[in-house]
């Protein structure tokens, strides 16, 4: 259905809506136009230092700063016109943008009349409050945003060489999908081309946490460029405008809406440079919202392709899921898209509260490059502002949703290694999701030259490369095990499953460590969302880690003590891991030492003795694969020792000396 049209004066009060900040950069307030003919940042890019400062001492400006700096500083001197609304340029066009202030008055004043003057007042104060804060507030010099040059974290690394490689691997990028809240105006449109872009920015001083969208829709023949802006969490407000079939003028009005936003060209994006006042545009990864839908529209597209294939035999059927009826109950938590949401409810960033969309590896690292600037300022003893500044940098990068308050400074260490976890969580979720991904692709090869395919459940567990048997609950593991959950804990978890856990690769790698022979069975806590990817790549050492007793991978003896990492489902359902972890000599503590990366020259392993363990006489040993493996029995008892922990605390600093024995589902 074609959209209603508009007529060119309420789509310029929608237009108008939306006030715009008037700022000016220092060169252009003092004349710097005098730079020389425009330059662009790739041939900035390729200057030296040194030669980025003769130009800019000849122009009279500041030659302090780092490169990115200089580049910027260099970029707005010679191109005054990116300032936006900069004085000078207020002839021809720039006087026609001059009065839109103006014009907006007066499509504001002349709204009571056409809604009710009370409806119109709360327009005016719930629609994007910050831009109109901006727009009354005194002239700003825009200056380029200072960008650190420090090297990133090791999760950042990994995240860039992962966003890199999917990259480089030739896959086509996923179409960027249409704003839904476009869909409710113009229907049967798509994104045109790659004219799509998600800006953010965030400025805790004036409590703005903001978002831009701009897209440039197409329904085949006719264009409309589609803007919506409010506050992150909020559907905020909206402009549409058809262009009819002028696919150029609507490319014109996507790139001067992208340049008035962010001071940044639409064509030289790559080499995109962070300005002060103005948005950041976020990369976006725009995968599948929904497992069940796209296993549904895999197998509806097999079969579509194997009825053109071979119109002669019939479509590929779908085997039934012969796994046991536990495992099948696991996949569906593990794998389930209601679950990721709700563990990133507890982030501030659940998708039902966040209108944007899923966030990409790359865009990952650069928060985690932030946070590890945050924590040097901590560290450093930094002052508020600082730390202020830098928290505004990560809520730009990774939008959250704070409703009308404030966004908080990002002020302790605790606080940057919570964050620093919540990026681990979304990074295993893209983990997850992309292993589905992956399967629904190979699902879809594989049913154009066979008869039938496996059910999606089966397809996961294909893909996890494990084996999970389900524990006999009369057999005299899981009794052991039981009585290990129910002696080591205050409030022991209901037990609904056991399952013994062989990790493909795992057996290999931790054969280096034979010689070994005093090994435990010990518990490892973990957020369910990041199962899959447990089970996946094995526990992994975060270069983040700086626990109590420095970076390493954590266990213990006491459920109680793992089961306080435990993050659940909704309904309460979580994961536990049992682990054989080859301790070998052990060096013990008694009091907190974060810097440790590793044990003491001639021992295995470092436990942190606590006040409280199970009783060793009352351990059991599990012969697994030919080596005694103990498994304490409890109950607790005091150990006498003066020490900064309350329960023992395991860890090794090598990921191949833990082997994952058992997953265990609980209701906590």
């Amino acid at each position: 259905m074609p959209p209603k049209k508009r007529t060119a004066k309420s789509a310029k009060l929608d237009e108008e809506d939306e006030p715009q900040t008037t700022t000016t950069t220092a060169a252009a307030a003092s004349g710097a136009g005098g730079a020389g003919a425009p330059r662009d940042l790739a041939s900035l890019n390729k200057l030296k230092v040194d030669e980025l400062k003769a130009e800019l001492a000849a122009l009279g400006l500041e030659t302090d700063g780092r490169k990115p700096e200089l580049v910027a500083r260099l970029f707005d001197a010679s191109n005054p016109k990116t300032a936006a609304a900069a004085p000078a340029a207020a002839k021809g066009k720039g006087k026609a943008k001059a009065e839109e202030p103006a014009a907006a008055a007066a499509a504001a004043a002349a709204e009571p009349a056409k809604r009710g003057a009370g409806r119109a007042k709360k327009a005016r104060v719930e629609a994007d409050d910050e831009e109109e804060a901006a727009a009354a507030a005194p002239e700003v010099k825009a200056e380029p945003m200072k960008v650190e040059e420090k090297k990133p974290l090791k999760n950042s690394e990994v995240l860039a060489q992962a966003a890199a490689a999917k990259k480089a691997s030739g896959a086509a990028p996923a179409k960027a999908k249409v704003d839904e809240h476009a869909l409710r105006q113009v229907a049967g449109v798509s994104v045109y081309n790659d004219y799509d872009c998600m800006l953010n920015q965030t400025n805790s001083a004036n409590n703005n946490n903001k978002y831009y969208v701009i897209q440039l829709l197409t329904n085949g023949t006719s264009y409309w460029t589609w803007n919506r802006w409010g506050r992150v969490g909020e559907p905020g407000q909206n402009a549409l405008k058809g262009f009819g079939t002028g696919l150029a003028a609507a490319e014109k009005d996507f790139c001067a809406k992208y340049k008035d936003k962010t001071s940044n060209t639409w064509d030289n994006r790559a080499n995109f440079v962070p300005r002060a006042g103005k948005y950041t545009q976020i990369e976006m990864d725009y995968e599948e919202d929904d497992a069940d839908a796209v296993k549904q529209a895999a197998l509806n597209k097999l079969n579509a392709a194997a009825g053109k294939a071979a119109a002669a035999r019939a479509a590929p059927k779908v085997r039934p899921c012969t796994l046991p009826a536990p495992v099948q109950s696991l996949l569906k938590l593990i794998f389930s898209n209601d679950m990721f949401k709700n563990a990133m409810q507890e982030f501030n960033i659940d998708m039902a509260k966040m209108p944007l969309g899923k966030i990409s590896l790359s865009q990952l690292a650069k928060g985690y490059q932030v946070l590890e600037q945050l924590q040097d300022e901590i560290n450093n003893g930094a002052s508020g502002s600082k730390l202020t500044q830098l928290s505004d940098q990560f809520y730009t990068h990774i939008p959250h949703s704070f409703g009308r308050t404030r966004p908080p400074t990002i002020s302790s260490a605790a606080t940057v290694r919570a964050k620093m976890d919540m990026l681990d969580v979304l990074g295993d979720i893209a983990t997850a999701q992309a292993l589905l991904k992956a399967q629904d692709a190979e699902a879809e090869k594989v049913a154009e030259t066979v008869e039938e395919v496996d059910d999606p459940l089966t397809v996961n567990y294909k893909a996890l490369n494990a084996s999970l048997v389900p524990v006999d609950r009369n057999s005299a593991q899981f009794k052991a095990i039981e009585a290990y959950t129910k002696n080591t804990s205050s409030h022991p978890p209901q037990i609904l499953d056991i399952f013994e856990v062989v990790r493909e690769g795992e057996e290999k790698r931790h054969d280096v460590h034979n010689a070994i022979k005093e090994r435990k069975l010990l518990w490892h806590g973990t957020n369910v969302a990041v199962v899959v990817a447990i089970l996946k790549s094995g526990l992994r050492i975060m270069p983040h880690s700086g626990g109590r007793v420095g970076a390493g991978i954590y266990f213990a003896d006491m459920n109680e003590k793992s089961a306080g990492y435990v993050r659940s489902a909704a309904d309460r359902t979580g994961i536990m891991f049992l682990n054989e972890v080859a301790l070998g000599k052990e060096h013990g503590i008694f009091q907190d030492d974060s810097s440790l990366r590793k044990a003491p020259a001639g021992f295995d392993s470092i436990v942190a003795r606590g006040t409280i363990m199970p009783t060793p006489a009352n351990d059991t040993v599990f012969k697994i694969e030919g080596r005694d493996v103990v498994v304490p029995q409890g109950p607790r008892m005091n150990t006498g020792h003066q020490s900064s922990f309350h329960h023992n605390e395991y860890l090794v600093y090598n990921e191949s000396q833990c082997r994952i024995r058992y997953l265990l589902k609980m209701k906590f």
